[in-house]
């Protein structure tokens, strides 16, 4: 099954927006839930599973740019990836929201 350029730009956004929590919960030293080690996840294993869905999404965001012409401006593909973080961010904040699993409920 081949994705389009598109669809791999939305899933970057996933990846990349995923990856930024991870990666402040490794330089602060907390610990963040992760599929690796659940809840007791500490800051290696954030390190090891943002650099990972970083890399993956930069990877994907290459593949979906080679799809168009060396230094051709964005198009909907830039959409795509923005409405993967956007996608991320939404979807972190409802469920931190109603199902604290990463901080303190207040």
């Amino acid at each position: 099954m081949r994705f389009t350029p598109a669809a791999r730009s939305f899933v970057a956004g996933l990846l990349v927006s995923n990856s930024a929590p991870h990666l402040a919960t490794a330089v602060t030293g907390r610990r963040h839930l992760t599929p690796l080690a659940g809840r007791r996840s500490g800051p290696g294993v954030n390190l090891l599973w943002g650099a990972a869905n970083l890399a993956g999404g930069l990877a994907l965001l290459r593949a979906s740019a080679r799809a168009g012409q060396p230094g051709e401006a964005w198009d909907a593909r830039l959409v795509a990836f923005e409405g993967g973080c956007l996608v991320f961010a939404a979807w972190m904040a409802v469920t931190e929201r109603l199902f604290p699993m990463n901080h303190e409920g207040a």
